[in-house]
């Protein structure tokens, strides 16, 4: 059954799948955004580790995700973590749900969702480390 719908899906949403990359969690993370699908069953979540880069910049020195989900759930966190790391707060914040499919190939229409969730638990860890540095 599962393999079964597997052709849905392009090479690279199935590499990003299969062979994840920042899987896993930080330890003392600087941010953390957590979101959930309650239709679907998807729950992300993503941790970062905020450094500066060679202009003084604050940026995503190191960025991990948890998800639990269908393919294109892994694959969309996955692809966000790899557009993700080492970029400026700035530039990460503006990744789009559009970047996220382009990553990937494309995703199938009902599978779009999940750019997008992955999309909100980026924003909401930088957000998180936003508060926090403000207090």
């Amino acid at each position: 059954m599962f393999w079964k719908n597997m052709n849905n899906y392009t090479k690279k949403t199935l590499n990003q799948f299969l062979r994840a990359k920042n899987r896993g969690k930080i330890r003392n993370p600087d941010g953390v955004g957590v979101v959930g699908n309650p239709v679907c069953g998807d729950l992300m979540k993503v941790y970062i580790k905020v450094g500066k880069n060679k202009k003084g910049e604050e940026n995503i020195k190191d960025i991990k995700f948890e998800t639990l989900g269908c393919v294109a759930a892994v694959a969309s966190s996955s692809i966000t973590t790899e557009l993700a790391k080492n970029k400026t707060l700035k530039q990460a914040s503006k990744i789009t749900k559009d970047e996220i499919v382009k990553g990937l190939g494309g995703l199938p229409r009902e599978k779009v969702h999940c750019s997008i969730l992955a999309n909100q638990a980026l924003k909401q860890a930088i957000e998180d480390y936003e508060s926090k540095s403000k207090r």
